[in-house]
């Protein structure tokens, strides 16, 4: 079965990539940053993002998850919206993980008391 904990957390990690792209391509405007490195900033962030997405299935997955949390609200002093979207995207990681991890556990719960009930209800 698959971990809620790991698809709620790499849908939020994917929708985070898409974000912090458009948000590396607002220095081109915003800031006195070159285009070039405006997109590599956005292209660094989405592919980390990304990258911690399919690593979801290791332990250190969700830490560089929990990092690029941090990394995206401190691009706020880049773009100072980053600390509210940065903080919102976090909330949201940390809403996805810990609401994933119980519906893993209980979904673990209740396969072990279906199992305890059809070793007591043998079927006929």
């Amino acid at each position: 079965m698959r971990s809620a904990q790991r698809s709620l957390c790499a849908v939020m990690l994917t929708l985070q990539a898409i974000v912090l792209f458009l948000a590396g391509l607002v220095l081109i405007g915003a800031e006195d940053v070159g285009a070039g490195t405006a997109v590599a900033i956005g292209l660094g962030f989405a592919t980390a993002c990304l990258l911690a997405a399919g690593m979801l299935r290791r332990p250190w997955g969700f830490a560089l998850g929990w990092v690029i949390q941090v990394a995206a609200i401190a691009f706020g002093f880049v773009v100072p919206l980053m600390f509210a979207v940065g903080a919102v995207f976090a909330a949201l990681w940390t809403g996805s993980y810990v609401l994933g991890a119980k519906i893993d556990r209980e979904r673990r719960e209740r396969e072990e008391l279906e199992k305890e009930w059809a070793a007591e209800h043998p079927e006929g």
